[in-house]
């Protein structure tokens, strides 16, 4: 080995196939020659790439790891309030479950880009008004305008907190398409750190149990509480000191699943049609293909964003074009039912909220479809398709803010 390396040193081609053939034996040759040969720019580059060291996985500052311990600790600590206080833990969580996450996420953010006060105000005055409307709406089951309201709440909150996140670059569409990749890291790890603290808390209860002492009901109620409840700010802890941990699977996630939903939709709609199960007179059918709606929206969203950050596949553009145009098909579907629905039935908050949701969904579609249709086949770039995202997130928001706030009194909270 060291002499066909000695012998082929300016042949890279045939340096690179002894490399291949056995990685070991000539890394050791390699470095054994190497000392003799420094002033040779190709040896050169070889001893770098075969003796560079990877940077250790990052923990981040001390400081940093004090602040998302607390944070951790409040996020559990509003997670327990039903413990202290002996509130109804089922009116809490429905009322509630959100200010768990989104306003500890806002404030690491805030802290972690120092932003001035006037830039905080508004997410922490938002946070205040949401958290007493919210727990000061009537406990009226059978509301339809204040269950709506919970369910817009966390979005409204949501969106909040990516006024903290995007900080001073609240009208950049390339920092608002950074926030979206970064919600695309957060479920996936948030995903992780859930499933492994499910598995460690099986197995800690199992234990034991086998030395006779039954811990299931304290340690589900005052440990895993906290645990849970710290899985959102350690999990983007983690995204932001060691983004390489994350980075290449949600791009993987979207390559995959996008021709699948794709393939799926179209076999979907094919039976419904064979069926003629359409969702014009059962509500439930209609609220299932909202759902389906959403989700592919939010796919699609999310697969434009990291073929933005990555390799410009055009086989990835021809499938997320079919797979908008597919979702707009379902989306007129879903606007005709629902406007059948209100012509037929009347006006009612769930026929309101679900129209104007729709509609908003539609528009942007329309735009995202357009922009995919250039960049496949006329070569556009494709921060066009960007754009026509990140422009229309706050449509969203207040379309949410309108819906969780204004309906339910527009209705009188029934």
């Amino acid at each position: 080995m060291r002499n066909e390396i000695l012998n082929n040193i300016d042949n890279p081609k045939q340096l690179e196939k002894l490399y291949r053939d056995n990685k070991v034996s000539f890394k050791k040759e390699f470095n054994q020659i190497y000392p003799g040969h420094q002033e040779n720019r190709s040896l050169s580059f070889w001893h770098e790439r075969l003796n560079f060291e990877k940077e250790k996985q990052a923990i981040g500052s001390k400081n940093e790891i004090i602040i998302v311990i607390a944070f951790a600790l409040i996020a559990g600590l509003i997670a327990n309030i039903p413990n202290f206080s002996g509130i109804d833990k089922a009116r809490f969580f429905t009322r509630n479950i959100s200010f768990i996450v989104f306003p500890v996420l806002s404030s690491y953010f805030i802290w972690k880009q120092k932003l001035a006060f006037k830039q905080w105000l508004f997410p922490l005055m938002a946070t205040l008004i949401a958290a007493m409307y919210i727990n000061l709406l009537p406990n009226n089951t059978n509301s339809s305008s204040i269950t709506l309201s919970f369910i817009h709440i966390p979005i409204f909150l949501w969106a909040t907190f990516g006024y903290s996140f995007l900080g001073e670059h609240i009208n950049s569409n390339q920092s608002r398409i950074s926030f979206l990749r970064y919600n695309g890291d957060l479920v996936v790890m948030s995903g992780i750190l859930f499933l492994s603290t499910i598995v460690f808390s099986a197995i800690t209860i199992n234990l034991f149990g086998l030395i006779g002492i039954n811990i299931e009901e304290f340690y589900s109620q005052k440990i895993m509480v906290w645990g849970l409840a710290a899985i959102p700010i350690v999990a983007t802890y983690l995204i932001q000191t060691n983004a390489q941990l994350i980075n290449k699977v949600s791009p993987i996630i979207a390559k995959i699943f996008t021709p699948l939903v794709c393939v799926n939709l179209f076999i979907y709609l094919l039976a419904m049609i064979y069926t003629k199960k359409y969702p014009y007179q059962d509500r439930n059918l209609l609220l299932l293909f909202n759902v389906l709606l959403m989700g592919v929206m939010a796919l699609i969203l999310f697969s434009v964003a990291e073929a933005g950050k990555n390799a410009k596949s055009k086989f990835n553009l021809i499938m997320l074009f079919s797979l908008s145009v597919l979702t707009i098909i379902v989306n007129s579907i879903a606007l005709a039912a629902i406007s059948f629905r209100l012509i037929e039935f009347g006006i009612s908050p769930n026929r309101i909220a679900v129209l104007g949701g729709n509609l908003l969904i539609f528009i942007n579609l329309v735009l995202v479809c357009y922009k995919l249709f250039l960049a496949c086949f006329k070569n556009a770039a494709i921060e066009a398709i960007e754009k026509s995202i990140a422009s229309y997130l706050p449509m969203y928001a207040i379309w949410t803010g309108l819906v969780a706030f204004l309906i339910p009194v527009l209705f009188q909270f029934k």
